[in-house]
């Protein structure tokens, strides 16, 4: 029995040593069908709300248009004559498609030096922290996916010097997070997760 049991033990160590799934869900353009898929994924909205205010359906939208849900999304690389990969646009990473600077000033301010991008309760986490930072120096309201996308796509000071009005694309892409925010409330609350 003992050795059954030290079996099951390293099967189990093992088997958390394993690569993770980046797979997207399924079905992006139905709420319900990504919180059935990926239960974590509630859980870690429900806390960020909790901590932060940021409504649950606002992650989501922002999520979406950042990775599609995918935790280890980066950004494509950049290449030299069509065959020299010579870096990558950005240095965003993970759900929420955090820079590097802007992730490190999380970790400072929110002594979490053990969070990861790819996890989906630290990358929820980072976005409820950046949000409010944007509502506190901006006045943009938790609620409002617009304008807080513009500010997290942007930075706050490109938001503030109104580097976004000459996108005519972000306007589109953020009006359009907007109106999912909205597709993803009322799903939620069809099926009861809201």
């Amino acid at each position: 029995m003992s050795r059954l049991f030290r079996a099951m033990i390293l099967l189990t160590i093992l088997a958390g040593c394993g690569p993770r799934d980046f797979a997207a869900p399924r079905e992006l353009d139905d709420a319900c069908s990504i919180v059935r898929e990926h239960p974590d994924y509630l859980r870690a909205f429900r806390a960020t709300e909790r901590k932060w205010g940021v409504p649950v359906p606002v992650q989501m939208a922002i999520i979406y248009q950042e990775s599609k849900f995918v935790g280890n999304a980066r950004t494509p690389l950049q290449w030299k004559l069509g065959v020299i990969p010579v870096g990558r646009q950005s240095s965003a990473y993970g759900y929420s498609q955090a820079l590097d600077g802007t992730w490190d000033e999380y970790l400072e301010q929110e002594g979490g030096w053990r969070h990861k991008r790819d996890d989906i309760r630290h990358a929820t986490n980072f976005m409820g922290w950046y949000m409010n930072g944007t509502k506190r120096e901006l006045g943009i309201p938790l609620y409002d996916t617009r304008n807080q996308y513009l500010a997290y796509h942007d930075g706050r000071a490109g938001y503030r010097r109104g580097t976004w009005k000459s996108k005519g694309w972000l306007i589109n892409v953020s009006d359009s997070l907007a109106r999912r925010t909205l597709l993803y409330d009322s799903q939620l609350r069809a099926c009861g997760k809201r």
